[in-house]
């Protein structure tokens, strides 16, 4: 998901390494840091497979500042990368909140309507946090509160995004035509 964000924020425009590093520390939250040596590696990466370019300035102090940008090969990849998400992007909620960053830098509703679609899908299998066999428990089954306080938190989430991805794939699909 480093990659999807790095690409994600160099879609909106060109940036420094650190205003880069502080974008997508601000998007993981405080429990998940972007530390320089995933982030710097990362880039390179993207550096390599020509996705991004590096442009060298001088620095507003002594060190020079790196610029990077999006290649062509870069705004494709982002694109596959939003219109065909792997499985565990639409599965896990962290990774699905960075897709759903940038979502909206893939043009086409219909498509966009189909990620939502998958994640939809999945929130409306049953799951739960603990099973009895195959069966998931619901907050009503469980004795310790909390493991209830739980499920009624997941709960309570679980049907807020269903119904905004409800709302969100009737407008997109209404856009599409």
């Amino acid at each position: 998901m480093l990659e999807l964000a790095i690409l994600g924020f160099l879609g909106e425009g060109p940036l420094h390494g650190y205003e880069l590093r502080t974008r997508i520390s601000q998007l993981a939250g405080y429990a998940r840091p972007v530390s320089d040596g995933s982030l710097y590696p990362a880039i390179n990466r993207l550096e390599r497979a020509g996705l991004l370019t590096r442009q060298r300035e001088p620095g507003a102090a002594a060190a020079p500042r790196h610029t990077l940008s999006l290649t062509e090969a870069g705004r494709d990849e982002l694109r596959r990368r939003l219109r065909e998400p792997a499985e565990l992007d639409v599965t896990d909620q962290n990774r699905f909140f960075t897709l759903l960053a940038f979502l909206g830098q893939l043009a086409d509703p219909a498509a966009q309507a189909a990620v939502l679609q998958r994640r939809l899908d999945f929130l409306d299998q049953p799951a739960s946090f603990f099973y009895t066999g195959d069966r998931p428990q619901r907050a009503a089954d469980q004795a310790d509160r909390f493991r209830r306080g739980m499920l009624v938190m997941a709960g309570g989430i679980s049907r807020a995004e269903r119904a905004w991805l409800r709302e969100a794939i009737a407008e997109l699909r209404e856009q599409a035509g």
